[in-house]
């Protein structure tokens, strides 16, 4: 998710054949962590809106009479006393004490997510929706930028697009991060440009999308938007589901760091520098590191 600054080399100490690159640029590195900071407070103040109504539905109603409930966290008494359970498509799992029923030992209480998970911890939806909203914007602000800059100086065209040659070498690069072996190069892998670009181009866009189109102050200015969607609660269970991908892009990244190589990566984005592997005597490195 960067762009890659001017190439700089710096021979290592030891005199080996290693290239030091200058890859991320200060720009490159500010969007990167301001997208983290917002995501990371977007995530626990959006599961504490979620918590005053932990269900979400496929449609444009929903309530006791309509059958349109894919997802419910709630809590029931049992003859073993309140248990916290997840229903998922009418399959329900016990969850208690993380999910519908949570809290310190003898002071648990119902509640969708636990308050470990959420911003504020203590149930608060005014200041959870300020804090979600602050960081939303923030977070479309800076995209929208990254956007409008990367189509100007070529970035995207030249680092995110897959070519065909890309797509040809996809196999073996599911191969290699299959087996944890990893190329420390210059340019995205296959993978990483698919998974950077359904990300930067698909998962953060359809998040705004669908967080404007709960918004009743925006029916008024957008009308349409929530009926392409199906409705604002198939817009809040979009909303949902693009949050759980994107927690699973974060995990997924956060182990491909570690395995790679921590850091080195994240030296790169912290400094700028990232040392590649050394180049072959008549071959140049192509592909950046996962």
């Amino acid at each position: 998710m960067d762009t890659v600054a001017n190439d700089q080399s710096a021979p290592r100490a030891d005199g080996k054949d290693t290239t030091l690159i200058y890859r991320q640029s200060r720009w490159t590195r500010l969007t990167h962590w301001i997208w983290a900071f917002s995501l990371f407070f977007m995530l626990l103040s959006g599961l504490q809106i979620f918590n005053a109504r932990p269900q979400l539905y496929i449609g444009k109603q929903s309530g006791f009479e309509f059958n349109n409930t894919i997802l419910q966290i709630g809590a029931e008494n049992t003859a073993t006393g309140p248990r916290g359970f997840t229903e998922i498509f009418g399959h329900r799992f016990d969850t208690t004490g993380v999910l519908g029923w949570s809290g310190p030992p003898g002071q648990e209480t119902p509640r969708g997510f636990p308050a470990w998970a959420t911003i504020p911890s203590y149930y608060d939806l005014g200041t959870a929706r300020v804090v979600h909203f602050f960081f939303a914007w923030i977070l479309t602000s800076t995209l929208l930028v990254w956007l409008i800059a990367g189509l100007i100086n070529g970035h995207i065209r030249r680092d995110l697009a897959p070519r065909v040659s890309d797509l040809r070498k996809l196999p073996r690069d599911i191969v290699d991060h299959a087996k944890l072996k990893f190329h420390h190069t210059r340019e995205y892998n296959t993978l990483q440009k698919m998974a950077y670009g359904g990300v930067l181009f698909v998962l953060l866009p359809l998040m705004i999308i669908t967080g404007l189109a709960m918004s009743p102050s925006m029916n008024s200015v957008l009308p349409w938007l929530n009926e392409i969607l199906g409705g604002r609660q198939t817009a809040r269970t979009i909303h949902f589901t693009v949050m759980v991908l994107l927690v699973l892009f974060f995990v997924i990244h956060i182990l491909m760091i570690l395995a790679a190589g921590p850091i080195n990566e994240l030296r790169s984005i912290i400094t700028g520098w990232y040392r590649t592997d050394p180049p072959a005597k008549h071959d140049q490195p192509t592909e950046r590191s996962a």
